[in-house]
């Protein structure tokens, strides 16, 4: 039931009425980045679409306590990884010349790690290479290079993402 519930919940109107207005946003604004990089819309829909389908997963098992001790120890090991990576994100967009592609692409292979010590259990193999294509998007590292580029075509939507971080760890959603 719970996998049913949350692949119809994954399209984009389902989706406004359980995420907030500031993550709607930059989900957006990722959906337009992915989408001006790979010049494919449908590549750009599939990224959006498979991470609010894994958030929706993760949130209902955690609000119905599936997850073990070791599984919450992985959650709250996961959300320090994610906020530190996305005050790199962040650190990298606002001081140019910061940027280092190796170190963020690592970053993110260990959050999707993380994320699949938490999942193991409770998701389909399906699930997971999802979340593996979408961490293999967004951390390959001339995707990075080409995004974190000062100057280059994606920054005012680099600008945006950061920004929208920014808020989202200042409102303690992240």
């Amino acid at each position: 039931m719970q996998k049913k519930l949350a692949s119809k919940m994954s399209s984009k109107s389902v989706a406004k009425v359980f995420i907030d207005e500031q993550t709607g946003r930059l989900l957006d604004d990722v959906y337009h980045l992915v989408k001006e990089y790979t010049a494919d819309k449908k590549e750009a829909e599939k990224i959006v679409k498979y991470l609010i389908k894994i958030t929706i997963k993760i949130a209902i098992a955690f609000r119905n306590d599936q997850f073990s001790s070791e599984e919450l120890q992985h959650i709250n090991e996961f959300k320090k990884k994610f906020k530190t990576t996305v005050m790199t994100i962040t650190s990298f967009v606002e001081v140019d010349f910061t940027f280092d592609k190796h170190f963020l692409s690592s970053a993110l292979m260990e959050n999707c790690a993380l994320l699949h010590k938490i999942v193991v259990r409770h998701t389909t193999d399906k699930t997971k290479g999802k979340l593996d294509h979408v961490f293999g998007t967004l951390s390959d590292p001339q995707f990075l290079e080409d995004v974190f580029t000062p100057g280059s075509k994606y920054s005012t939507l680099m600008a945006s993402i950061s920004r929208q971080l920014d808020e989202l760890m200042d409102s303690g959603t992240i």
